[in-house]
């Protein structure tokens, strides 16, 4: 049985309609938070897995398959602005409640990687390392990594001096050492870079 297979099976086994629910971008020192939930469609998409555990290349492929043939998705961001004035957490929960409110079929059960305390219009449980157990998550996971990393390369083109494209905001050494030369830019989360600055 392959990873794909094991997920598949996670989710089957609850015998209802399943959502999944993920996010990207909790850790970055510059861009918004994106949260996504999607409810698969029956056939499985060979290959899907974590987003963390694909390439790039692979998570870009694997998007346009989830999003052709689920039922229903959607995707929040929720900007570095906000991020700042209601901190991280209470910014990604937001995101997830946008994000359930806005599909345009309701299931049953959203299951989300390890985050509590979300008021949606359906039951939802929270499950320790979910994108990793449940197809339906991992392909949360996939459409939120991939379009807020599209983001960050069109913020890239906005403000090329800082490698945006390359780390997505995170903080590696390359962006850090950007943030020291040039100063903040208006994406920068204000609270994540005090210490560079």
């Amino acid at each position: 049985m392959s990873i794909t297979d094991e997920l598949y099976a996670f989710d089957n086994a609850y015998g209802i309609l399943v959502a999944g629910m993920d996010e990207a971008g909790r850790g970055p020192l510059a861009g918004p938070v994106a949260a996504a939930c999607c409810i698969p469609g029956p056939v499985m998409i060979d290959g899907v897995n974590d987003s963390k555990k694909l390439s790039e290349q692979k998570r870009e492929a694997l998007y346009e398959k989830i999003v052709s043939s689920c039922m229903a998705y959607s995707v929040e961001f929720i900007d570095e602005k906000t991020i700042d004035d209601i901190n991280i957490l209470a910014a990604t929960k937001s995101a997830m409640e946008k994000c359930v409110k806005k599909l345009s079929i309701m299931p049953d059960i959203v299951l989300i990687d390890a985050v509590n305390g979300l008021d949606l219009p359906c039951r939802y449980e929270s499950v320790i390392k979910a994108d990793a157990k449940s197809y339906a998550v991992a392909c949360a996971s996939i459409l939120a990594k991939v379009s807020r990393d599209r983001m960050m390369r069109e913020y890239h083109l906005k403000y090329p001096g800082y490698g945006f494209a390359k780390h997505k905001g995170y903080g590696t050494a390359e962006h850090i050492a950007a943030i020291r030369k040039y100063g903040p830019c208006d994406i920068h989360r204000r609270t994540f870079i005090g210490k560079f600055i």
